[in-house]
């Protein structure tokens, strides 16, 4: 049985930072793709990172790039997404998410993700 699970989120003011946290129950850690999406009311669903558990290899949404970093702790199958110099744009529920194999070097997609955490909200205030 596939779990994820977030948290970390929180109401902060814009500059400030927070971490989220995905601890992942899989059959196995190694070869899958682990990635953070967002999305808020009425807009679609966004990469935000994403880690190749095997390499440790990352990508970022041009929106988020040199402000949030993805990592991982292979041996406790958690990833974190620390994100840093937060602006009201980043204000959106955040989501965990796993797939099998290497991550897709563009044009990451939601729907080749079959497992999901419940969300954790993030909310930027100026």
């Amino acid at each position: 049985r596939v779990e994820l699970v977030e948290s970390g989120g929180a109401s902060v003011q814009a500059g400030q930072s927070l971490r989220l946290t995905c601890e992942a129950s899989l059959d196995t850690f190694s070869d899958k793709c682990m990635a953070w999406f967002r999305q808020s009311p009425g807009k679609a669903r966004e990469a935000v990172a994403t880690i190749y558990t095997r390499r440790g290899t990352t990508f970022y949404a041009d929106s988020v790039k040199d402000r949030f970093t993805i990592s991982q702790d292979y041996d406790m199958m958690t990833i974190y997404l620390q994100m840093d110099t937060l602006k009201p744009e980043d204000t959106s529920m955040y989501y965990c998410a796993a797939a099998h194999g290497p991550c897709a070097e563009i044009d990451v997609d939601w729907i080749d993700f079959p497992y999901w955490g419940q969300g954790t909200q993030v909310t930027v205030s100026s």
